[in-house]
């Protein structure tokens, strides 16, 4: 009965998210193609934070009686707040189910992990860096989450992104490696080098001309 239940309810959360997806933050959540209880998220920073132009991957593990229960949560990609693949203790994680509403959704934890994110409060699963790597690891986030399996069969847009940024990278180097070849100055001899006019050979061949000793 718990089960049925968990299901009626996450496959109406999801038809709830593609009418109504979360975009203050942009943030989208689907699940698992072979498994309800567990769905997969993009977080996407915001400007104005050390995380903007990230892409933060993770997962919600929901219990068979969720909505009585909390799921448990995760983030898979670095991001210098939490640390990768590691439950994270929230008030609406299975951390604390003394704290948890069965009236919150997908959307509410997803809203409020990323609330947590953007601040400094630490926690068990969090840890600590500067805003600098901060940054780093949002250049870095996309190009980390296309080697997830998952990610890269659930948000093909976002690796089509990630692609594309590749082809342009790749097309930056390879002009820049042909305007560094044009700007390469001519071969000069060397300023030591004598020249002698005569003859060289040896007992078959012989050449006239200017030859460099």
């Amino acid at each position: 009965m718990a089960h049925d239940m968990c299901t009626r309810r996450l496959t109406r959360e999801l038809q709830v998210l593609k009418k109504s997806p979360i975009i203050s933050p942009t943030i989208r959540a689907v699940p698992n193609e072979s498994n309800l209880l567990e769905w997969h998220y993009v977080i996407e920073g915001s400007a104005g934070t050390p995380y903007a132009g990230g892409h933060y991957h993770g997962k919600l593990i929901f219990p068979k009686e969720y909505p009585l229960k909390p799921p448990s949560v995760l983030m898979l990609t670095p991001s210098g707040r939490f640390k990768p693949n590691r439950r994270l203790c929230l008030s609406m994680s299975d951390f604390h189910p003394e704290t948890w509403n069965p009236m919150w959704s997908v959307s509410t934890i997803l809203t409020g992990l990323y609330s947590f994110m953007i601040e400094t409060a630490p926690t068990l699963g969090s840890i600590e860096s500067t805003d600098s790597m901060k940054r780093r690891l949002a250049k870095q986030s996309l190009g980390f989450n296309v080697k997830d399996n998952n990610f890269m069969k659930l948000f093909p847009d976002l690796v089509e992104i990630q692609s594309e940024r590749q082809r342009k990278q790749t097309q930056m180097q390879v002009a820049a490696g042909l305007t560094s070849q044009k700007r390469k100055p001519p071969t000069k001899l060397s300023s030591s080098s004598n020249f002698r006019f005569g003859r060289r050979g040896d007992d078959n061949m012989q050449q006239e001309g200017v030859f460099v000793t």
